[in-house]
């Protein structure tokens, strides 16, 4: 299949460096805007998120759940849960948007 409707992408960027991982992530949106492909990315590089998510769901390891969805940066500042608002606003998260 040359032109997926999903593509499943486990941790793309991960032990890359900032610029080929930014590079990464620039590829992921030109695929998507090119060819429509929806993207299930699984990642914890918080540049990542905020640069090709529209949506995200994270996951619970304790409870197997979920236990956030929906735009990051509306995570980022209204989650009601800590653990979610802990995460997206972690050191350097800032910097990554």
């Amino acid at each position: 299949a040359l032109n997926p409707k999903i593509l499943f992408l486990d941790e793309p960027s991960a032990g890359l460096d900032s610029v080929t991982s930014a590079e990464i992530d620039e590829l992921i949106l030109k695929i998507n805007k090119a060819v429509g492909t929806t993207m299930v990315i699984v990642t914890h590089e918080l540049a990542s998120i905020f640069t090709v998510a529209q949506r995200v769901i994270m996951l619970d390891k304790s409870t197997k759940g979920i236990i956030a969805e929906g735009d990051p940066r509306h995570l980022k500042e209204n989650s009601q849960n800590a653990f979610v608002r802990q995460f997206f606003n972690r050191r350097g998260a800032e910097d990554e948007e």
